[in-house]
């Protein structure tokens, strides 16, 4: 059965094979997921009790090699959300040219109401209920919503006892100490940071002169906020998921980093931050506020019909994945405003847990540099790509990306098909 944000994203690809017609067959295997597993996590609780979460994995597609993505913790994890995430993975990994397919995961809970051995407990039975499901060559998991590095080394330590081998490769964003890479914390960030500076080359910014929102301020959204903010752009406002503060004359962003380490929490009575006096908002008046660069790095829908004729930023950078609906989409784009779609904006993740992944299978250690490096070459490919097939067919970024995507997967597509061998 197709679900409703599958058939979303089908409608983009509608948009796109319009422009650059593929294969019926590749549009025959990007309709529906090649697997998906749902499961019950048994977890006992600190208090003696049981209770069971539901669970879920899907791999979507692997034409072009092991599906690669996430596993989320969070309260509103579905059957559909993780699959329709898997199909953008698919179309991220083709994008940036990762010889990866797509692949996506979940536990439906809020993590905020366990207790650090009870989050153990979830993180184990998890992989435990999964781990025939996977495998270094079938299915790679990493860290998503609400999952860390301490919970991935949980998950690699429970898979490494089923099997009775070590086996790093079977996901990747771990603790530096158990197999991870270095450079992967900031990935994210650092992926959409690049793409900010293309554009700055092409538009001849000066980031002294350039406002921006955050929405969001976890892994993605702090990292971008702080190489932004080294950068010369003037962050004025960022949030969390208890709201947001707001100074015209912009954050001190390390200042605020801390105070969220420390206290988990961004929002205070009205104060002065380093001179700037500053306001308590709410996520909903931060994507109104009038700023240059918007960057919705919290959950998907966040930008609907409603909020859209609001917005006033000239370019919204999505580091969420589907933060802005269809019908948002369209009325920003006949509004002017540019949009540099998730696939492609938050793709410096896979790409660096890609470097991760080959430094497990072969031994190797890489530098942050050459980590770093490599993060930057392929993500650069990609946006060069995507912003000249934009240009070419006068269509948005998004449309641009998922031709860019499409291609890939086709050329796989076709060169195994009956009828492109007979041509031969």
């Amino acid at each position: 059965m197709q679900t409703q944000l599958v058939a979303r994203i089908l409608a983009t690809i509608k948009t796109a094979v319009a422009l650059m017609p593929v294969s019926p067959e590749t549009l025959q295997r990007l309709k529906y997921p090649q697997a998906a597993l749902q499961v019950s996590v048994p977890v006992r609780m600190d208090n003696g009790t049981l209770e069971v979460f539901n669970g879920y994995r899907v791999r979507y597609n692997d034409i072009l090699g092991p599906t690669k993505g996430g596993v989320r913790f969070h309260p509103t994890v579905t059957l559909d959300e993780v699959t329709a995430l898997s199909l953008w993975m698919t179309l991220k990994c083709a994008l940036v040219g990762l010889p990866y397919g797509g692949g996506k995961g979940g536990v439906c809970v809020d993590t905020k109401t366990l207790s650090q051995l009870e989050l153990e407990r979830l993180s184990r039975s998890y992989m435990t209920q999964i781990a025939d499901f996977i495998g270094p060559q079938q299915d790679i998991l990493a860290p998503d919503m609400y999952t860390s590095a301490k919970i991935m080394g949980w998950m690699a330590d429970t898979y490494t006892k089923i099997k009775g081998e070590h086996c790093p490769a079977i996901l990747t964003g771990k603790p530096i100490s158990l197999g991870g890479s270095l450079g992967r914390d900031n990935a994210t960030g650092k992926g959409a940071f690049y793409c900010i500076k293309e554009l700055e080359k092409i538009h001849h910014w000066n980031p002294k002169k350039k406002t921006v929102a955050i929405q969001g301020f976890g892994n993605g959204g702090q990292n971008i906020a702080k190489f932004l903010h080294k950068a010369g752009y003037k962050v004025v406002a960022v949030s969390d998921s208890q709201g947001g503060i707001y100074s015209p004359k912009g954050l001190d962003i390390p200042t605020l980093i801390k105070t969220k380490h420390t206290t988990r929490c961004l929002q205070t009575p009205q104060s002065k931050q380093s001179g700037r006096t500053t306001k308590n908002i709410t996520n909903e008046e931060l994507l109104t506020l009038p700023v240059d660069i918007l960057i919705p790095a919290a959950l998907e829908d966040q930008i609907t019909a409603t909020n859209a004729p609001n917005v006033a930023a000239s370019w919204i950078v999505e580091i969420a994945n589907g933060p802005v609906t269809d019908a948002a989409d369209e009325i920003l784009t006949k509004a002017g405003t540019k949009i540099l779609p998730d696939i492609l904006a938050n793709a410096g993740g896979v790409i660096v847990s890609y470097c991760e992944w080959l430094q497990n299978n072969t031994g190797d250690r890489w530098s942050a540099a050459s980590v770093d490096s490599k993060l930057k070459e392929t993500i650069t490919t990609a946006f060069h790509r995507t912003y000249q097939l934009a240009s070419k067919h006068q269509v948005s970024f998004r449309t641009a990306a998922y031709i860019a995507a499409l291609q890939r997967i086709d050329e796989a597509v076709t060169t195994l098909s009956p009828q492109h061998t007979s041509m031969k």
